[in-house]
């Protein structure tokens, strides 16, 4: 409770300006992770729901080689909405104080992992909602400490809101839930949004595995 009254305090300061800032990540060119490296696969659906959703927000999309870690950090301290649709590492990957991390595009000079001590780092006080539309990575497995990994450290960094999953979910059905959830959120709360955005993906996709996994953490207005 301090830590989000905290972010709200640092969001009314900043709130007049950047209000209709986004930042939507899509289908970066895969790192490499595990013993022996292998990249993982690509999201062609993660891309095509960036592009989805940057149409919705009237804003344009990086996607891509264009989705490295330096050009991403530098955007996020302006951006209003962050979406990351990527692979996400949920789980430990070794060596990390906090569980977790976001798949981007590797450099010379970054390993195309953005950690959740990497977010720690970070200063979102222009932000007021994280969307993690992250993919199951088919190395590892999703877990809480993972889960509560990244999203902690989005709110830490001033997030009020984040949309985390809790298990694995396809990239098809994620790429209809998350255009709903952005149309609906001209409404104004974030918790409803997300619900209407699942009641429309369950009428395509009836198995609950592929509508039930996101859940909203933290502030439900805006």
């Amino acid at each position: 409770i301090q830590v989000l009254g905290l972010t709200y305090t640092r969001r009314t300061q900043v709130k007049s300006s950047n209000k209709t800032s986004a930042l939507i990540v899509g289908n970066p060119a895969m790192p490499s992770v595990g013993e022996p490296p292998e990249p993982l696969t690509p999201l062609p659906y993660a891309e095509q729901e960036a592009i989805a959703i940057a149409n919705i927000l009237n804003t344009k999309p990086v996607l891509g080689r264009q989705a490295t870690e330096e050009t991403i950090t530098r955007q996020l301290a302006n951006a209003r909405l962050i979406h990351f649709a990527t692979h996400g590492l949920l789980d430990d990957l070794g060596g990390m104080e906090v569980p977790g991390a976001l798949a981007l595009t590797p450099t010379q000079t970054t390993d195309g992992l953005l950690s959740s001590n990497e977010i720690l780092n970070l200063s979102l006080p222009a932000a007021e909602l994280v969307v993690l539309s992250a993919c199951d990575t088919g190395r590892g497995k999703i877990t809480g400490d993972g889960v509560i990994g990244l999203s902690r450290s989005f709110i830490l960094a001033g997030a009020p809101s984040v949309v985390v999953s809790l298990w694995a979910v396809p990239d098809d059905a994620t790429a209809v839930l998350m255009t709903e959830l952005y149309r609906n959120l001209q409404n104004g709360n974030k918790a409803q949004a997300l619900r209407q955005a699942m009641l429309t993906t369950m009428e395509r996709y009836p198995n609950s595995r592929d509508w039930a996994a996101f859940t909203l953490i933290g502030e439900a207005e805006f």
